[in-house]
């Protein structure tokens, strides 16, 4: 059965390519743009996938909005995590609904959404945040994508605990990460995946080796790189312009052992395969 548009609803404009508009559908509102207005009126009891002309005559496509879209047009007051880092976070931990994750740097919110959008409608996400003007854009954010009810925020230092046990992943996007690897282990149940996210590789290597005393295996540290292509019939190539360098993730699994015992079974440098890898 198609979706119709209620006043309300909120609805991606789509022009072409990076002109899109993400809006919350008034029947008395009208949506500016470049290209024309577009009356909210016009807009009720359409299906999303058909047309709207603005007053200058051009076609916007009505977009039903994905997590991405309430990600790349969120409120923000921090530098939020790009959608090609998230994919890889929720590939590597193995992220799925009913999951329980807790996570130290909500920010505005931005993968907070991604990984809400992921653990619902059984799992749920603990979200700490040592800034309560954060919180508050965090909570607008998470409210109007409609994942709000799957978080609970808090105000504190995740490193003194995040009042959580047995949860399945733990997620660190603060600026002393390796602070947190204590408080990240107690949280997680055994062979829980932790990924810590860092601009600079100082801050990578820190962590990689508070992990290391902690109690964490398997640790990976990679850099993911995406470029556009443009497409053209005769003239295909790679797009001149291509988001680059945004962070470092860094991946591992949480496991019981003495501190002999951890360091005989993790001996090997980060990012360096052994000859059994080949």
């Amino acid at each position: 059965m198609e979706e119709v548009i209620s006043e309300g609803d909120d609805v991606l404009l789509y022009l072409s390519g990076d002109k899109r508009w993400l809006v919350k559908v008034k029947v008395d509102k009208k949506v500016h743009t470049h290209a024309g207005y577009i009356e909210g009126s016009n807009i009720i009891g359409k299906r999303y996938g058909e047309a709207v002309k603005s007053n200058l005559g051009r076609n916007f496509w009505l977009l039903k909005p994905t997590v991405e879209d309430y990600v790349l047009k969120c409120e923000r007051k921090t530098q939020v995590v790009y959608p090609k880092d998230m994919g890889l976070i929720a590939a590597k931990t193995g992220l799925t609904s009913g999951s329980i994750v807790v996570e130290a740097g909500t920010g505005s919110g931005a993968l907070t959404m991604f990984l809400a959008n992921i653990v619902k409608p059984t799992g749920h996400v603990y979200s700490m945040e040592l800034k309560e003007e954060f919180l508050d854009v965090a909570r607008r954010n998470l409210k109007r994508s409609g994942l709000l009810d799957y978080v609970t925020l808090s105000l504190g230092d995740a490193s003194q605990g995040f009042g959580v046990i047995d949860a399945d992943v733990a997620v660190i996007d603060v600026g002393d990460p390796w602070r947190l690897v204590e408080s990240a282990w107690r949280a997680l149940k055994g062979a829980g995946k932790i990924v810590s996210i860092s601009p600079t590789m100082n801050q990578v290597e820190k962590t990689y080796e508070a992990l290391l005393r902690t109690g964490f295996v398997d640790v990976e540290c990679v850099e993911v790189l995406v470029r556009s292509m443009q497409v053209k019939s005769g003239a295909t190539r790679p797009s001149t312009r291509m988001i680059g360098h945004t962070a470092y993730l860094t991946f591992a699994r949480k496991v019981f052992g003495d501190e002999k015992t951890l360091k005989e079974g993790d001996t090997e440098s980060i990012g360096v395969v052994s000859d059994e890898e080949g």
